[in-house]
């Protein structure tokens, strides 16, 4: 099995708990040494009218300049780790309600007809990743599983809805930490609770490339 983690924060992992979520689960997955792809350490243009233009450009044979071929290059990077994944590790925090830019431009970079999804004679839309397994891990500071907060959140469930509703892949295993700035004095507990989780997930992934 290949296994790809996404790691969609630079900030250390002292600092930022979905980083520590990260360092957790790599430090307990053995047997199968995962591909990473750090999101602030990849080159990653904005997706934008540029992309547009050398889509145009690669459709009527026209050549690619230097700064048009980086483009590509950077989104078929992108498109080869998950082609090339069997399962995928999102380890991102909730900023200001939404997953952080750089994990945007990732999944516009994969966001494409014919790749992760194509529409059929129907017109309507058929998932093309439906052998991929995903889990996600996540950090927010506030408190979002309330009804009351549901429906601010935009970082897991935008999550959910690409990767399961557009993409077919099947979430195996998500943990999210929540709480930790809106309740300081339970921080230390929301934390270590949510890093067990992480442990234990690492874990029990790891033994089941085993038995494969």
């Amino acid at each position: 099995m290949n296994v790809l983690v996404v790691k969609a924060n630079n900030r250390p992992a002292d600092q930022a708990i979905s980083s520590k979520m990260y360092e957790t689960f790599m430090e307990n997955f053995t047997g199968v040494e995962p591909v990473v792809y750090d999101l602030f350490a990849e080159d990653t243009p904005y997706f934008g009218q540029q992309y547009m233009e050398v889509f145009g450009k690669l459709a009527t044979g026209g050549v690619l300049n230097e700064e048009e071929q980086r483009l590509m290059a950077a989104k078929q990077k992108a498109m080869d780790v998950i082609s090339a994944a069997d399962l995928i590790v999102f380890a991102f925090p909730l900023w200001n309600l939404s997953i952080p830019a750089k994990l945007q431009t990732f999944i516009d970079y994969i966001y494409q007809s014919g790749f992760t999804f194509k529409y059929n004679e129907q017109g309507q839309q058929v998932s093309l990743m439906n052998d991929k397994k995903v889990i996600l891990l996540n950090a927010r500071g506030g408190i979002y599983s309330t009804p009351e907060g549901a429906g601010l959140e935009m970082a897991v469930n935008y999550m959910r809805n690409v990767v399961t509703g557009v993409f077919g892949m099947q979430i195996v295993d998500e943990v999210i930490i929540e709480g930790h700035n809106a309740m300081p004095a339970q921080a230390a507990d929301l934390i270590a609770a949510g890093l067990e989780k992480v442990k234990e997930v690492a874990i029990r992934h790891s033994k089941a490339l085993v038995t494969q």
